[in-house]
């Protein structure tokens, strides 16, 4: 990976799933949204200092992401910055990498990256500039549209994790938690291609690990972004917060009966 910027950032990082996991159409995709949002039981004043929300296409983790994005709605004009965790689906390397862009496109617009925290945390010896890692990854994209529509105005610290342990992820976490402005979200579907049975079994297993603060029990077949998750609870036990459960599901519980599944979750962290 390269380090440090080695020139002013002026690129924005084009949309590479829209039309795919997401509606590329932007008045389409913000009713799509805002249909999820709409069927979220409000989740009061909470305000999460951090969130896990599924990857998956729309068609099929659309509600449960919402229901995790609804706890931000309440405190829209305290959120300043998103610091956005997902693992890296398609470029092996080690450590975490950020994007030499200085935006990020959706349908919805364009988020700006806050490219000065940026250029601090490519101090830490576990982060470096890997542009291809960002290139065709979803993770961090598909969050995107759900925090145009919920926040409005925002930044991004974009990290994309590779070969990476959950301590050197909660390091960067560390380095970056700040005061209430600043919020985390990790990307993460759960358990994969299992019967639904199966499925529902490991998640619930993995929800509770979630929810008392156990990360060393979060193994290969949990969770794909396994890493950011347990990175995040490490980080969450030393800043004495507590985990929720928002919802559980699975891809056939929105496609009917299916041999093999996905699972999703949304859990909050205050």
């Amino acid at each position: 990976m390269d380090k440090p910027f080695a020139n002013e950032p002026t690129s924005v990082r084009p949309a590479a799933v829209a039309g795919q996991f997401y509606p590329g159409d932007p008045t389409e995709l913000r009713r799509t949204i805002e249909g999820f949002l709409s069927q979220v039981r409000s989740g009061g004043a909470s305000s999460p200092k951090a969130i896990i929300a599924p990857h998956a296409g729309y068609r099929f983790a659309g509600p449960v992401a919402a229901s995790a994005y609804a706890r931000f709605a309440p405190v829209r004009s305290v959120i300043q910055r998103i610091v956005l965790i997902g693992p890296s689906h398609f470029v092996p390397f080690e450590g975490l990498a950020v994007s030499s862009a200085n935006a990020f496109a959706t349908p919805l617009g364009v988020v700006p990256v806050d490219v000065d925290v940026v250029r601090q945390i490519c101090s830490l010896s576990q982060v470096g500039i890997l542009d291809k890692a960002h290139a065709r990854e979803h993770s961090l994209e598909v969050q995107l549209p759900f925090l145009q529509v919920v926040l409005g105005e925002f930044s991004i610290v974009p990290l994309i994790v590779g070969d990476a342990t959950d301590t050197e992820v909660a390091g960067v976490i560390d380095a970056l938690w700040n005061g209430p402005a600043t919020r985390f979200v990790i990307s993460s579907d759960l358990s994969h291609y299992h019967d639904d049975i199966t499925a529902k079994e490991l998640d619930s297993f993995t929800s509770q690990a979630i929810e008392q603060l156990l990360p060393e029990v979060i193994g290969e077949e949990d969770a794909c972004g396994r890493i950011p998750i347990r990175g995040l609870l490490r980080a969450a036990r030393r800043h004495h917060l507590h985990g929720e459960t928002i919802a559980l599901r699975n891809s056939g519980d929105a496609a009917g009966p299916l041999p093999e599944v996905v699972g999703y979750g949304a859990f909050a962290f205050e």
